[in-house]
């Protein structure tokens, strides 16, 4: 259950790490992902506490990235607290406000464990419930207080277009002999994603995948309207433009800077168009009222 990013083609793939894994296939909408921005105290007291807590600088100086669940717990290697921040927190990069500079800058491992006890508790758990449980982490160790606000807050809906679905529904049992491979080199069946610049491609997934992606892609909030409850195999290409490469946005909302050289310029589709010919979906933006968060203290990681 363990993931390994590098620069390049990969780098998309570290916002889902998760979608790897087996159990991540129930993966929040982004209508869901908006209700889990009212995580608070109240809601992570009802989730297992980890008992064992190592935070420690990450120096390597490299761009790889690893996120590994456990049997009991949660193991993060060379992440910015600006990602962990936002996956606790179920929340899309727009709706975090007020971050420091440098929680997108400095990076750390984060090992943390439940108690012998607490272990089979995390078995029922979503991926989106693990990493809740890091807020009590991040308001412990690192100082961590935030308050909601509702601002104009531009979303999008999905929905199945006016030219009807494209997409091939999967077929159960499927073996897949010949398709994606885990970093390992094992796997091929249902449930893998791969995503990089300018391409999707996955077997077997539920839409909400795809959703989560979008979100990421877009740094904002993508609620689910197409209705479909099945799995699907997808395959999405599109003309990526000079904002997937190793990027990620600054505070502020100014343009990101370039940790990775961009993609090159390339000819084809815009994603708007791409997922319309291609998957049979549509995207709709919109402003409207939303909740965001609000960062009023962090600070530095105390120590070990």
């Amino acid at each position: 259950m363990e993931e390994q990013l590098r620069p390049g083609k990969w780098f998309l793939a570290m916002l889902l790490a998760w979608l790897w894994l087996p159990f991540a296939l129930s993966a929040q909408t982004a209508e869901a992902a908006q209700a889990s921005a009212a995580v608070d105290k109240d809601a992570s007291a009802a989730l297992p506490a980890f008992d064992v807590v190592s935070i420690k600088p990450d120096k390597s100086g490299t761009m790889m990235m690893r996120i590994m669940f456990t049997a009991d717990g949660i193991s993060v290697t060379n992440f910015p607290v600006h990602m962990v921040l936002r996956e606790a927190l179920g929340i899309s990069d727009n709706q975090l406000l007020g971050e420091p500079g440098w929680l997108n800058s400095d990076r750390f491992d984060i090992e943390a464990k439940v108690a012998a006890e607490d272990a089979p508790k995390l078995k029922a758990l979503k991926p989106a419930q693990r990493w809740a449980m890091l807020l009590p982490v991040l308001e412990d160790r690192f100082g961590l207080k935030f308050h909601h606000e509702t601002k104009d807050v531009m979303q999008y809906v999905l929905v199945v277009a006016k030219g009807g679905l494209r997409m091939k529904e999967a077929t159960p049992g499927d073996t897949y002999a010949d398709g994606l491979k885990a970093p390992d080199g094992k796997g091929g069946g249902a449930g893998m994603m791969r995503v990089e610049p300018g391409e999707v491609i996955a077997q077997a997934v539920p839409i909400a995948n795809l959703v989560r992606y979008l979100s990421f892609q877009f740094h904002s909030p993508v609620i689910d309207k197409t209705g479909l409850a099945g799995k699907y195999d997808i395959h999405l290409k599109w003309a990526p433009d000079e904002t997937e490469g190793m990027r990620m946005r600054p505070p502020d909302g100014s343009q990101p800077e370039a940790a990775n050289p961009a993609p090159p310029a390339t000819t084809g589709p815009s994603i708007f168009t791409a997922l319309d010919e291609q998957l049979g979906l549509k995207l709709e933006a919109h402003k409207e009222p939303g909740d965001v968060i609000v960062i009023d203290h962090i600070e530095q990681p105390s120590p070990n």
